[in-house]
Parts: structure tokens; C-alpha cells; sequence
């Protein structure tokens, strides 16, 4: 019961505010938003903006066979991504990959405290919705 409660006060917040997340391990259970839509989580893997997942990831092979091309190759490929990580560590990395790997690349795509070098512009603000982060992990999740 208080998952649901926290999923329905969750739901309420405006999405800059949407910073509530429970780290559980490597990975954050509980959705950030309603159920995650693949066909949304496709598109924003496939667009440069904005979270121009290709620009460091090797783009899956549909998306490849699709016509996506210049994929990057400096961050482990998104073909298999649903065989590797659950969906609760999709989340995490989405959100935060900081908490896994202190070095990584990866921007934190959902957090917006702590980090440094933030344009006045989108301080305060995440990069992705959480309705994004979800979209993402429905289509990564696919990916077996």
C-alpha cells in the first residue's frame, strides 16, 4: 500500500520536481512514472535530442536496420540491454549511473542535485521526464 501511495503522490509533482527515487541495491524498484510506452522509448533512443542514447551506445539492430546510423561505440551496446540489467537497473542507470560507476560518461538523465558544470538555463531540471526514464526501460527491456 505505500508504494501506491508513493506512485500516485509521485504522479502529482510537476516533472522538474519528480526527484523522488528509492535506491535498492544496484537499482530503484519502483517506476517513476505510469507504465513505460516502447514505441515512445524507441523514438527517444533513435533521436539525437534529448537523450541522444546513440551518441555513445551502439544503436540496436533494428534501429540500425531501420536507417539510424553514427551510433557511438564508447559505451556498451543497447542490443541486449534487456538481458542484462532488470528494469529496476535500467532505472537506475537512467537516472543516476553515477551510483554505480563514479568515472562513467553517462549523463545523470533524472537527478538534478549534486552535479556541477550545469548551465543556469537547466539547473534544477532533469534531462528526461519520468515518463521518459519509463518509455526508455520499456523498450530497453525489450531488447533481449
Amino acid at each position: 500500500m505505500r508504494h501506491l501511495v508513493f506512485i500516485a503522490l509521485l504522479a502529482t509533482l510537476p516533472a522538474h520536481a519528480q526527484q523522488a527515487y528509492r535506491i535498492v541495491g544496484d537499482g530503484i524498484a519502483l517506476p517513476l512514472a505510469a507504465d513505460g510506452d516502447i514505441s515512445r522509448g524507441r523514438q527517444l533512443v533513435a533521436a539525437r535530442d534529448p537523450a541522444n542514447c546513440i551518441l555513445c551506445h551502439g544503436a540496436p539492430a533494428a534501429l540500425r536496420e531501420g536507417g539510424v546510423r553514427f551510433s557511438g561505440d564508447l559505451a556498451p551496446p543497447l542490443d541486449g540491454a534487456g538481458a542484462r540489467w532488470t528494469p529496476a537497473q535500467l532505472r537506475l542507470r537512467l537516472v543516476d549511473s553515477a551510483r554505480l560507476n563514479p568515472q562513467t560518461i553517462m549523463p545523470a538523465y533524472f537527478r538534478t542535485e549534486g552535479l556541477t558544470e550545469v548551465a543556469a538555463a537547466y539547473r534544477g531540471k532533469p534531462i528526461l521526464s519520468a515518463r521518459e526514464i519509463e518509455d526508455l526501460i520499456a523498450y530497453l527491456s525489450t531488447l533481449k
